[in-house]
């Protein structure tokens, strides 16, 4: 098993507990949507009542890919995952466990001992009602509440938070990117999906119609439907740090126009608006702010560019009143 934080201090990412102990709070944080945020302020200020380092631990990858399964779509790369939970709360420290299969045989006993204790100096551990841990997921919240008891630390847990429509988690988010419904992702997010990849070498021939397009590879979030999205996008300089580049259309599909007979994989393509930069290689986000239509073959190149034309047009007034948000260090979002 290996550790890291996202306060690694460290060569080899480890950090020594504090003397004063940690109040631990353990999630996947997929999305770290407003119930994870709810649950991030509840920590955070618990923690300050008794001189706790608050402390979220979460894993990579995630425990279905090493158990064999398939993993559902994910929300939130591992890096901007970190990002957003310390954007939400500056007070915790990340650390994420690499769940590999020498991990997933642990007792329960055994990840408590290890983990919590060992590693973090736990004094408060904090998980949702429906947590479950060790081998053959044994453990529930009433045996992490009995370790607790011999061992020494509190255990609590957080009540679920939502809206009229229900709990807010990460499958529900999922399930409205997947519809399309991109605000009622927005509001569970409390801000837009993003989608991010490299810019790669494309077939170039937007710039031969006038509409030049980063083309995205390697994108781990959830696709929304196939479609023409109006969009902010960020760059990702090689610090990490992300910085407002510019706004543009997008399209996410299988070029149907162009590569009529191929079946090809989804493709994410995205005309920046304004800008005239060599971007290959760069990392971009893309915060997909609104969907203009649905992706559809058109006759020709020509019919292809008059409706980029007016897509380009649709998404420069959706995003005209769209600032860089100043809680994100300089990037759109």
């Amino acid at each position: 098993m290996e550790y890291f934080t996202a306060a690694a201090s460290g060569r080899d990412g480890s950090v020594a507990a504090g003397p004063r102990g940690s109040l631990v709070i353990i999630g996947n944080f997929d999305g770290v949507h407003r119930g994870h945020q709810a649950l991030l302020a509840d920590a955070a200020l618990d923690a300050g009542r008794r001189g706790l380092e608050p402390v979220a631990l979460t894993f990579s990858p995630h425990p279905a890919i090493t158990l064999g399964r398939t993993p559902p779509a994910t929300l939130t790369a591992l890096p901007r995952k970190i990002e957003l939970i310390q954007r939400a709360q500056p007070s915790v420290r990340v650390d994420v466990m690499t769940f590999d299969r020498a991990f997933a045989a642990q007792t329960p006993e055994e990840f408590v001992r290890r983990a919590l204790l060992d590693r973090l100096a736990a004094r408060v551990v904090l998980v949702g009602a429906n947590f479950r841990f060790g081998r053959g997921r044994a453990g529930d919240f009433a045996t992490l509440g009995r370790l607790g008891e011999a061992l020494g630390f509190e255990t609590r847990s957080h009540p679920l938070v939502g809206d009229a429509e229900g709990p807010w988690s990460s499958t529900r988010v999922r399930e409205a990117v997947a519809r399309g419904d991109l605000e009622s992702a927005e509001r569970m997010l409390s801000r837009p999906h993003m989608l991010s990849g490299v810019v790669a070498q494309g077939a170039k021939r937007g710039r031969t119609i006038g509409f030049p397009t980063c083309n995205l590879d390697a994108i781990e979030e959830a696709l929304p439907p196939f479609g023409v999205y109006a969009t902010l996008v960020d760059r990702v300089t090689s610090s990490g740090r992300a910085i407002a580049l510019a706004r543009g259309v997008a399209n996410l599909g299988v070029r149907p126009t162009v590569e009529p007979s191929r079946q090809a994989r989804p493709n994410l393509e995205v005309h920046l608006f304004d800008v005239d930069e060599d971007l290959y290689g760069a990392a971009l986000r893309v915060h997909l702010i609104a969907r203009l239509r649905e992706e559809r073959r058109f006759s020709g190149l020509p019919e292809l560019k008059a409706q980029i034309a007016r897509d380009a047009e649709a998404a420069r007034a959706r995003l005209a009143p769209l600032t860089p948000d100043p809680t994100a260090g300089g990037a759109f979002r």
